[in-house]
């Protein structure tokens, strides 16, 4: 599970849509206070964070819309409170691309 945080744009279709999804998972165990990965240091780090999270749902939402994907699955944002920027990290930035690089896909890294 990873939420990244780079920007959209330099993701391939597998990636950009993979994290929208795995947002989603996140974002339903943090508001409607699931068990499922709410120990997951991923999901951990978004705790009072709901809205840096929605945030960062939109980014991908404008991504995908910009590649002329369709969007279906809005967040409440009644629900977006908290910080409105993550600046905790699983990984670095850094670290982030060194990850994506070595995935060799196609996002632009």
């Amino acid at each position: 599970m990873r939420i990244w945080d780079l920007p959209p744009k330099m993701f391939c279709r597998e990636h950009l849509l993979d994290e929208h999804r795995e947002l989603h998972t996140v974002w339903t165990i943090i508001t409607k206070k699931k068990k499922g990965y709410a120990e997951h240091p991923e999901t951990k780090r978004w705790v009072g964070k709901t809205k840096a999270l929605y945030n960062r749902h939109e980014a991908l939402v404008k991504e995908m819309k910009r590649r002329g994907y369709l969007h279906r699955t809005p967040l409440d944002s009644k629900l977006a409170t908290g910080e409105t920027i993550q600046r905790e990290f699983v990984h670095s930035t850094l670290e982030q691309k060194k990850i994506l690089k070595e995935k060799k896909c196609k996002c632009n890294v």
